[in-house]
């Protein structure tokens, strides 16, 4: 009995069928004549990407030979996509060099720009638990990474990931007892991905800056006890590894943002500000703990003053209360005058200091 459709219709849905086991065939290799099932009956196809070398050029063969398919039939990427994603979620059904392949054919596939072969439906496929679990996706994804990094770049990869819905967790690829910051660092460090490594390690760090600007934020904003929110902060610094430069950025920025900035003129806006650097100077106090550091701190106060027209001319009066509050040293103030390396608005708050 035929299908509902036209008698074109039919001829139509039969094609489709051909081509879509063209498709299963290049990967999976088999005979180019269906239903074949003894050795000698049929030609070899000679695009198998499972029964290729395990390298690049003779993959990319294969991705031509579907690229120029998928030129003429468009409608076949769906197959495709459909093709990729079960054999995907049958890794652990080949063999390790058979992986390979796949992972670079995938590579391959998204350099060559596939006829538009959407990364979710690649990469979502991978994230079941027990292929994750017997590390069989770390290892696909070892090979991808690499592969795909020999025609692009870091921030091709990059986007790559994040059209695919994976790039801000990428240790799910990862077995449960290797899922660490230093596990990440070992594995992709010994795999000569260290590109990879550096923008995860930033990632991290981004988010641990983030993570205490907000905690920091919450605190000051509901004007909780002083020795609470420095004991805060130092816990924070220690878990994290922050540098100290970077605390003291993030302390000014947060403390700043705090101010009301309600006042009806320029006077009462300066004032707030004012009485915001004296009410947590103790707190730059607390983590102020070098020469290198007030200066970094004078570095932010000049920059913030000089972009934000409300602090403009209120520069020379910030500095002044926080050298009353013990925050900014005499000495420190006069490297600053002298030898500031930080030339943005530097020379309009000099004259302001005179």
């Amino acid at each position: 009995m035929l299908p509902p459709f036209s008698h074109g219709g039919f001829w139509l849905y039969c094609f489709g069928v051909i081509w879509i086991w063209q498709l299963q065939v290049v990967f999976a290799g088999g005979r180019t004549q269906p239903g074949t099932l003894k050795p000698d009956e049929g030609e070899c196809h000679p695009y198998s990407i499972i029964e290729c070398e395990a390298t690049r050029d003779a993959i990319l063969l294969s991705v031509i030979y579907i690229q120029k398919i998928l030129r003429r039939r468009p409608f076949l990427i769906k197959n495709l996509e459909n093709v990729m994603r079960r054999l995907l979620q049958s890794l652990e059904l080949f063999e390790e060099n058979e992986r390979k392949k796949l992972a670079i054919f995938t590579a391959l596939a998204f350099s060559q720009k596939l006829s538009g072969l959407p990364p979710e439906t690649v990469f979502q496929p991978l994230l079941k638990d027990n292929l994750v679990a017997k590390g069989l996706v770390l290892s696909f994804m070892t090979d991808f990474f690499k592969d795909y990094l020999v025609d692009n770049s870091l921030d091709d990869l990059i986007s790559l990931l994040k059209r695919g819905k994976i790039e801000d967790d990428l240790l799910q690829f990862f077995p449960s007892t290797k899922r660490s910051a230093e596990g990440f660092s070992e594995h992709f460090t010994k795999a000569g991905l260290v590109p990879l490594v550096e923008y995860n390690e930033k990632k991290i760090f981004e988010v641990k800056l983030k993570e205490m600007k907000s905690a920091l934020t919450t605190q000051i904003v509901e004007e909780s006890d002083m020795s609470e929110v420095i004991e805060t902060v130092k816990q924070r610094v220690k878990d994290a590894k922050l540098p100290d430069i970077e605390v003291i950025r993030i302390l000014w920025d947060v403390i700043m943002d705090a101010v009301q900035w309600s006042g009806k003129n320029q006077q009462q806006n300066a004032n707030s500000a004012l009485r915001q650097v004296k009410t947590w100077a103790k707190l730059l106090n607390s983590f102020c703990t070098s020469g290198n550091i007030e200066l970094e701190l004078i570095y932010k106060v000049q920059m913030q003053c000089y972009e934000d027209a409300k602090l403009m001319k209120l520069f020379p009066e910030i500095v002044r209360s926080l050298y009353d509050q013990d925050v900014l040293a005499e000495d420190t103030i006069l490297h600053w005058f002298r030898k500031g390396t930080n030339l943005k608005g530097r020379y309009a708050f000099i004259s302001y200091v005179l």
